[in-house]
């Protein structure tokens, strides 16, 4: 069994203001101080998107779903730093249904978000959708006003066309995640169901903090508490640390944030 309260005193021992705010959080479901998504959003670019730099000079798809993703940990998706976002996210959708980083950004992209790159597109573009799909359930958790609805119907109908019969995709492990999230709430329920379950066979073989990321995001978007969430908290159990925290894939300095993960899979 997960040792919850030695997880959140790692947290407190070693977290910063705004990861002890994403434990206040996970704790109670309130609400951030304003000044913990002030911090999150320095450096937000006019146009709504973070640049992939402290110098950048345009927004980009990977950083920014970095930034809404410590914003929903604080409960503040659907601010108004947020909400500015996700919109000028949603317009940066090509025309095929996909994202990818503007083509100055090669030379300092990395390998998931490498313009022209097609697996760096399909982790991109279920990325993106995730996080608008996310946003969209935090409004409507019915989904009979979908906000953004013909852009994630065009994100999902390309994610599935990238599915191969086996329920395997060509990209990266943490497409698959996303990518279950997106098509499941986009009624492509035999696909993500594929998916999840190539996401359980793989399962054994996750690090602690590719496990904590999965079980995170498949509960943000309302995919129930089913096998693959259960087998994901008895891994997470098995490798808890004496000392309350999980092995980040960064190093040390990441752990705090792989624990707050695993918090937020588990409660």
């Amino acid at each position: 069994m997960i040792d919850i309260d030695a997880a959140i005193g790692y947290v407190v021992a070693h977290g910063d203001p705004v990861e002890r705010a994403r434990l206040s959080h996970l704790r109670t479901g309130q609400p951030a101080p304003p000044e913990a998504v002030e911090r999150v959003a320095a450096g937000q670019m006019p146009e709504g998107g973070w640049p992939a730099s402290v110098e950048g000079a345009i927004p980009s798809i990977d950083a920014t779903c970095y930034r809404l993703a410590e914003l929903d940990d604080i409960g503040a998706l659907n601010s108004a730093v947020g909400v500015q976002a996700l919109h000028w996210l949603a317009a940066a959708q090509r025309g095929d249904g996909t994202w990818q980083e503007h083509e100055s950004l090669a030379g300092e992209a990395p390998a998931w978000a490498l313009p022209g790159d097609p697996e760096a597109t399909l982790y991109q573009t279920s990325v993106a959708g995730f996080w608008l799909t996310a946003a969209a359930v935090e409004i409507d958790p019915y989904q009979t006003r979908t906000p953004w609805a013909d852009v994630l119907r065009a994100a999902a109908t390309w994610v599935v066309s990238e599915i191969r019969p086996d329920g395997t995709w060509p990209s990266f492990l943490a497409v698959g995640w996303h990518a279950a999230g997106l098509l499941h709430q986009q009624q492509f329920f035999y696909e993500s169901a594929r998916v999840q379950q190539v996401l359980g066979d793989r399962l054994p073989d996750m690090s602690p903090a590719d496990v904590a990321s999965m079980a995170a995001a498949l509960r943000r978007v309302n995919l129930g508490d089913d096998w693959l969430l259960q087998s994901a908290r008895k891994r997470l159990a098995a490798t808890q640390r004496p000392d309350g925290g999980w092995d980040s894939n960064e190093g040390p300095l990441f752990d705090v944030n792989t624990t707050l993960t695993a918090l937020r899979a588990c409660r």
